[in-house]
């Protein structure tokens, strides 16, 4: 008997919640994703654009002192007085010292006595590329000769700062282009490569430094870097694996559109 009446007030539920939907509207509001925003994500609510507006392209070397993407202060180390010079460096001298008894040393011990000043020059050296013109490194190295094949450069040994631990990364990097009635002089191309190295790097930016700079100055078909690198911020810190490599390309012009070509360029490179 009790079983019949359950049955009967599950019945009379159902046709009462059917008989309220058919006379009156529903109250019923959907229940929202928890928001993300602030956390990195796209705001909530906002549908991917099915096509992005595309930046203006700059200018492929868009200084007029020809230095190629200078930095903030390096037109005023280009231009710098021998008296600026000396002061620049005594600055710097200072925060080497600074630095070192910053990590537990003793800046006066004898074998710490002049390294600050001899710290300095080296780290002149190295980013000595900041002082260098492109149109006085390539200097009058263009050519005009009628060859429309392959010119390529393999095994170039560089080395760099890395500017987020300015620790070095080295390696070697392999340049190619196909002329346009134009060829430049062979050293040069290790010339470009030194230019831009001796600067504070990530090896993405270097390789397509190199690339865009050899573009600039002969107009080729097309123009190939493959740049391949250890960093020692890998490898002695952080992470911490040696041996392992890094390898990045830049692919201009005929390069970029035409599988052939790159593939032959990568053929080359990796040939003894």
């Amino acid at each position: 008997m009790s079983s019949q009446i359950d049955g009967a007030s599950s019945v009379a539920l159902l046709e009462d919640s059917l008989t309220r939907l058919q006379t009156g509207p529903v109250d019923y509001t959907p229940r929202r994703p928890p928001s993300r925003d602030g956390y990195g994500f796209r705001k909530s609510g906002v549908s991917t654009p099915l096509k992005q507006e595309q930046p203006p392209i700059p200018e492929l070397v868009p200084d007029p002192n020809g230095l190629g993407w200078p930095a903030k202060s390096t037109v005023s180390r280009l231009n710098a007085t021998p008296e600026e010079k000396a002061e620049r460096e005594k600055k710097m001298a200072i925060a080497v010292r600074t630095i070192l008894d910053c990590i537990g040393e003793d800046p006066d011990r004898e074998g710490l006595l002049h390294t600050p000043e001899r710290y300095v020059q080296a780290l002149m050296f190295m980013t000595k590329g900041y002082e260098e013109r492109l149109v006085d490194v390539i200097n009058d190295a263009v050519f005009s000769e009628d060859h429309d094949e392959m010119v390529l450069v393999r095994d170039i040994e560089f080395s760099s700062l890395c500017e987020h631990h300015l620790v070095p990364f080295t390696g070697k990097v392999a340049i190619g282009y196909i002329p346009n009635k134009l060829v430049l002089g062979l050293s040069k191309l290790a010339r470009i490569a030194e230019t831009f190295s001796r600067r504070l790097q990530v090896q993405e930016r270097l390789t397509k430094q190199i690339a865009i700079a050899v573009q600039e100055a002969i107009k080729p078909r097309g123009v190939a870097v493959v740049m391949e690198a250890t960093h020692m911020c890998m490898t002695m810190r952080g992470v911490q694996k040696p041996g392992s490599t890094t390898v990045t390309s830049c692919m201009l012009g005929c390069f970029r559109t035409q599988q052939k070509t790159r593939e032959e360029f990568l053929t080359l490179i990796k040939g003894k």
